[in-house]
């Protein structure tokens, strides 16, 4: 199988040595319509972010492929988080930086989905700028913003959250 790194992994004391992973051949590729970014939150908050790959028609992504075993990739899925939904697999298109006999036209590697602000959330930062007045091009920019609906979850914890924020307030020494 072959593996697309584009962080850390493309390092070989990382991917061999730090995850013990074996490494059957390495090409240097470009990835069309993907982009690295370098948003992607860890499992645990240490206050950084990590190298992430999200779609982009007009973008190349680079990185490394390896060729790896199924147990292999299996590893560094489960070192990845993907089992708990911090990373999913994708499968994408390769092309090797330079010409390679027998380079893969395929990987697969691992991605997140870029959170998007909520419609509640985004509607309040509109009536903010339209009540303070800020410019109409600055609304317009905020009103492009790709929006979701807010989750049950966010639904159900909002009224929590208000309470102890305004609890908060309550309990603050005068």
């Amino acid at each position: 199988m072959w593996y697309l790194a584009y962080g850390s992994n493309m390092e070989s004391g990382t991917l061999r040595g730090r995850r013990g992973i074996t490494v059957t051949r390495a090409v240097a590729v470009h990835v069309p319509g993907w982009r690295v970014v370098f948003d992607k939150p860890p499992l645990f908050p240490i206050g950084e972010a990590f190298a992430n790959i999200v779609a982009d028609p007009g973008a190349e992504a680079l990185g490394v492929v390896f060729e790896v075993s199924a147990d292999d990739l299996a590893h560094i899925e489960l070192s990845e988080g993907v089992p708990i939904g911090n990373y999913r697999r994708v499968e994408l298109r390769v092309e090797p930086l330079v010409a390679c006999p027998d380079a893969p036209l395929t990987a697969v590697s691992l991605a997140t989905d870029r959170l998007r602000p909520s419609t509640r959330y985004m509607e309040l930062l509109i009536s903010g700028a339209l009540e303070h007045g800020l410019p109409a091009e600055y609304v317009e920019a905020l009103w492009a913003v790709p929006t979701v609906e807010p989750s049950a979850t966010a639904r159900a914890l909002r009224p929590l959250i208000d309470a102890a924020m305004h609890g908060l307030r309550r309990s603050r020494p005068s």
